[in-house]
């Protein structure tokens, strides 16, 4: 594998799994805020961004190079409220696809077609992501300071279920 393509994937590795850290403070968060039903949409996130991270894992051991783990700094533990933590959850989001693009340059820079192969899921990926964060962020800007309209956002966020598997992962 090319060193340099190693390097990059794996502090994106690194990057996916703060993520899931990351979400998984946001899950205890909303938990201890009686918001149960936001607290389960950001559990199931933390489980699509371990699976991001496995399969940057699996991509680097494929290609012949050598996986690293680095050390995950500690997340953001409190915020204002629920609207804070999905602006915050749509920010990353933005920053993970700034870097899922930089890895698509340097693989172009690198001539690694599959590593550019590899990436384009990351991409369409990260499209979803934005959007969904930014539609429950505008969501809860409509319902401002209303407890009712919160509650029925926990409701509503509570019927998200974990993605089918994806079969090219396995």
């Amino acid at each position: 594998m090319n060193k340099t393509i190693e390097t990059a994937f794996n502090d994106h590795l690194n990057a996916e799994l703060f993520s899931s850290y990351l979400y998984l403070s946001m899950a205890n968060y909303f938990a201890a805020e009686n918001l149960e039903g936001m607290a389960q949409w950001m559990r199931i996130q933390v489980e699509e961004e371990r699976i991001h991270a496995l399969k940057f894992l699996d991509f680097i051991n494929e290609r012949g190079g050598r996986v690293t783990l680095g050390q995950i700094d500690q997340p953001k533990l409190k915020w204002q409220n629920a609207l804070n933590v999905f602006e915050e959850a749509y920010a990353h989001e933005c920053m993970i696809s700034g870097k899922i693009n930089d890895l698509l340059d340097v693989a172009r820079e690198q001539s690694d077609h599959a590593a550019a192969a590899f990436l384009q899921w990351f991409i369409s990926e990260q499209v979803e992501e934005e959007a969904t964060a930014l539609a429950i962020v505008g969501k809860l800007k409509l319902v401002g300071d209303h407890s009712m309209g919160l509650l029925m956002m926990d409701q509503q966020l509570a019927q998200r279920v974990p993605s089918a598997p994806d079969p090219a992962a396995q």
